[in-house]
């Protein structure tokens, strides 16, 4: 088991606005400056999604090229970019930014599903044959997103035909409507699919933020914080940033005796090129 712990931030996701936190950042200055901030918290990786002008989830690839060009003046943290942050996107356009930009890892959600009740979320398999093939040519991890159990053997599937390679890297995404709920026993039995030296993370959203994070933390996981997943820091108080998150998952590590893995740390763990 590494004795590192990867902290991931995810900072802004496709639907949360100011008006659930009005700590959200939202244009590629204010995503940069929060990100800046999270990479000295202890952050080691930057889960981006972006947002045009009116606040809405967007694929723009200038609002990546943007955002994406003031976090690397500023650090070294490891850029993760969404492949699927507007549900409206072509297939080219939740892509596109890979080939120009050559992120060190982007999002692979490995499967379809329906999204709170009224919205589906689509990943055709012809569009996850064409994004694994674009990432391996353009030397982008893929982070495995897994909703259900389905989604990790739709997984397995694509690295048996090389479009994922080995070895691979899983985030667990737990409470998204429509997925799996967000249980310690959840996330016990998904760890329990994936082949023991397998790197993995975990995301609990909204309530089930600190059930998992505290036990992918004591399973020996990595794990994801950020206002994409939760605006709350703890019951009827809003985080006062991303960075607070952060911190708090910094000292839970701590306390478990184990390291927080920096930038460097991570790119040796997960086997990524340097930006």
């Amino acid at each position: 088991m590494n004795e590192n712990t990867i902290i991931t931030v995810a900072t802004t996701g496709a639907w949360p606005t100011k008006e659930h936190n009005p700590a959200i950042p939202l244009t590629p200055r204010e995503i940069a400056d929060d990100v800046f901030e999270c990479w000295q918290a202890g952050a080691a990786i930057a889960h981006l999604h972006m947002r045009d002008d009116e606040g809405t989830g967007t694929m723009d690839i200038g609002k990546f090229r943007e955002t994406v060009g003031l976090i690397r003046e500023r650090c070294d943290i490891v850029l993760n970019l969404t492949t699927s942050g507007d549900l409206n996107a072509t297939d080219e356009t939740r892509m596109m930014h890979l080939v120009e930009l050559k992120p060190e890892m982007a999002s692979y959600d490995c499967g379809s599903m329906n999204w709170a009740h009224s919205t589906l979320f689509i990943n055709h398999p012809h569009f996850l044959e064409k994004l694994g093939r674009v990432m391996i040519e353009n030397g982008v991890k893929p982070e495995i997103e897994i909703f259900d159990a389905g989604m990790y053997y739709n997984s397995e599937y694509y690295l048996k035909q090389g479009v994922l390679k080995a070895p691979a890297y899983y985030q667990f995404v737990l409470g998204a409507p429509g997925g799996t709920t967000a249980t310690v026993e959840n996330l016990v039995y998904l760890r329990g699919l994936l082949p023991k030296d397998a790197h993995w993370s975990a995301i609990g959203i909204g309530r089930g933020h600190m059930p998992i994070l505290m036990t992918a933390v004591a399973m020996g996981g990595n794990i994801r914080v950020g206002m994409e997943d939760n605006v709350l820091y703890a019951k009827n108080r809003l985080a006062a940033s991303n960075a607070e998150f952060v911190y708090r998952a910094g000292r839970i590590v701590s306390e478990a005796n184990r390291q927080v893995a920096t930038p460097a740390d991570a790119r040796a763990t997960l086997d990524l090129r340097t930006a």
